[in-house]
């Protein structure tokens, strides 16, 4: 049995893109394009970890239609179902073994995320009890959740809880508000989010779960204890000045 982790409290891991595939970044991206759009960082990072309502107005000005949001994610939740029927959701290799390690390690752990409840009930239902507290958190109402994760619900200083996302804009605030961080971007080839999270600075990002073991955690953890953990990179506006953005 491995020693626990001395600092970090709890980990908080997302859902969608982490723990299952990412089955939204290819429907938006074909959304967007079919409109007449382009795809590019800057639309991606408008979009992601938003409210759904949020994110269907930046989808609207990405893709000059006159919808209204609530138009937009309709036919958005329409295309999603239409993507499913050929690319199910599916538990990412590596996500049951990462929650074994994280449990092993001594860490509470909560899942997140912008659907509700019953997103998870249905595709992690079976590994539900690695979970703590509520067990999921549907972060629609306050993205990206991680003030209320961890002070709201579990009542955490910051440094004490390290969050796994697979956004940019969630590092972003994870620095803002001095919180660890391990990025693990997905694997959509037209994706952003990899080239944002460099660009920003993130410490630690991971292309697979697996990359996500006890020598990574235990060097989170010493850096957390240390105050040590912040990233170097500029924030995602310093980007969009400079033209990096356009990765």
């Amino acid at each position: 049995m491995p020693t626990p982790l001395p600092h970090l409290h709890l980990a908080a891991v997302n859902i969608d893109g982490v723990l299952l595939n990412d089955t939204f970044s290819p429907v938006i991206r074909q959304m967007v394009l079919e409109r007449g759009g382009e795809y590019t960082a800057d639309v991606e990072y408008g979009l992601f970890s938003q409210s759904q309502l949020v994110a269907a107005r930046a989808f609207a000005e990405a893709a000059q239609v006159t919808l209204t949001p609530q138009e937009l994610l309709d036919l958005y939740l329409e295309e999603r179902e239409r993507y499913l029927a050929h690319t199910p959701v599916r538990v990412l290799d590596g996500a049951a073994d990462l929650l074994a390690l994280l449990r092993g390690l001594g860490l509470r752990m909560v899942c997140y995320g912008g659907l509700d409840k019953a997103h998870f009930d249905r595709h992690l239902g079976h590994l539900a009890h690695y979970f703590d507290g509520p067990g999921y958190v549907c972060t629609d109402r306050f993205r990206p959740g991680i003030r209320e994760i961890t002070r709201e619900i579990f009542q955490l200083p910051y440094d004490r809880v390290l969050f796994i996302d697979d956004v940019a804009r969630v590092a972003e605030e994870a620095r803002r508000l001095g919180v660890p961080f391990i990025g693990r971007p997905g694997d959509f080839e037209h994706g952003h989010q990899h080239s944002l999270m460099r660009r920003m600075g993130v410490r630690h990002v991971v292309r697979s779960l697996r990359e996500i073991d006890e020598e990574l955690l235990r060097t989170v953890d010493g850096e957390a204890a240390a105050g040590t953990f912040q990233p170097h990179g500029e924030p995602f506006a310093g980007l969009r000045e400079s033209g990096a953005a356009h990765v």
